[in-house]
């Protein structure tokens, strides 16, 4: 007699490291016991998931905040929801979570967050920064979990929105082991030696940041070369970033792709001398884990998801509070002791192994499923 499988409805914004998390999770997962059912936001095309064993719906999700629209999405996830009846909704997302609470109260199913980095925390005002902190709080009210992608995600859920802790679960995002690094497909128009990071040009990666620092490697080592790969559509700050390289004159120091398959970044990555992110906030950033899986030092912002990356002075650094000055003398202490830095890369790949490998984890994930969905 073959056992029920558990339906897990996901609801998210496709954004980045939201779509990636989908796919690994509903591809990794044991196909005998879980059947994930896939809500995207946002348009339909950028899916990422292609095999038609998983049932897609499309519904219009923004970004910002929206009470009307949000509470007729909402209606929309419940219509859904009577359709499929999943045993579990899996909301990931900070506008995911939002309309993920408010529709599983009202179907009754157990509801797990996963805000990939929480809402409030991208907001460059006080004022909208205080509304996104209320409104959190106030689903708090709702029965629900959360379901953190890092260890400092599930610390702010405690600290800043006071959640008990047996309401907070965590389960880092976790990534296959990276077997084959492609040849590269595209004109390589760089050196070959060159530092390297990924992040659309926006508030939350502030390049602007890696600029300043990159203008100050420069002056002491003129030959410095930065890679910006996911330059895209959705990448507010790009025109900033690029007055900044004029004002710098760094136009020979700097190359910012803008568009790039995932082969061709996981190829520049494994070439790099290292990885850098300046980073104001991340849930638990998978391009950060690629570089681990591929074996790279790294120099990192010290903010939530990226500490969770680093074990200090064994696979990288943490820079705290924007400091331009030891962002440079981190990167060119590696860059010049090259033993160190091979000691960092093989750190890396032992932590990656270790607590990042979704071959080793998704069984936590499983139980997690198993638990929450009774």
């Amino acid at each position: 007699m073959t056992s029920k499988k558990i339906k897990i409805l996901h609801l998210f914004y496709l954004v980045g490291g939201v779509g990636t998390s989908i796919e690994l999770i509903a591809k990794n997962t044991d196909p005998n016991q879980f059947e994930h059912i896939i809500v995207n936001g946002a348009d339909p095309a950028q899916i990422p998931l292609k095999n038609t064993d998983f049932t897609t719906y499309h519904v219009n999700l923004n970004r910002e905040i929206r009470p009307f629209k949000d509470f007729q999405l909402a209606f929309q996830l419940i219509k859904i929801c009577q359709k499929v009846k999943p045993d579990l909704i899996h909301a990931h997302s900070a506008k995911g979570g939002i309309i993920g609470k408010i529709a599983a109260f009202f179907v009754k199913k157990p509801c797990l967050h996963t805000p990939q980095a929480y809402s409030y925390l991208s907001a460059q005002k006080k004022p909208k920064r205080r509304l996104y902190l209320l409104i959190e709080k106030a689903l708090k009210l709702l029965p629900h979990k959360i379901l953190a992608s890092s260890r400092s995600e599930a610390k702010r859920a405690i600290n800043d929105l006071k959640y008990p802790e047996n309401r907070v679960i965590t389960f880092p995002n976790a990534i296959n082991p990276i077997q084959d690094v492609k040849e590269l497909s595209l004109k390589k128009t760089w050196p070959d030696n060159y530092i390297c990071t990924v992040g659309r040009p926006s508030y939350q990666k502030n390049i602007e940041l890696m600029i300043e620092v990159m203008y100050q490697l420069k002056k002491e080592r003129p030959d410095i070369h930065l890679i910006i790969m996911g330059v895209g559509s959705y990448s507010p700050n790009t025109r900033s970033v690029e007055d900044k390289i004029n004002k710098y004159q760094l136009q020979e120091n700097v190359t910012m792709l803008e568009w790039t398959s995932r082969d061709d970044i996981l190829h520049i990555i494994s070439h790099a001398q290292l990885y850098l992110s300046t980073a104001r906030y991340e849930g638990l950033p998978y391009a950060v884990i690629e570089a681990l899986a591929l074996s790279k030092a790294l120099v990192l912002s010290d903010v939530d998801g990226n500490k969770d990356l680093i074990d200090e002075d064994k696979n990288g650094f943490l820079i705290f509070a924007e400091n331009t000055e030891l962002f440079k003398q981190r990167i060119l202490e590696l860059l010049i002791y090259k033993e160190k830095r091979s000691s960092f890369e093989k750190h890396s790949y032992f932590l990656f192994n270790k607590y990042f490998n979704i071959g080793h984890t998704i069984k936590d994930l499983e139980t997690i499923y198993k638990t929450e969905s009774l």
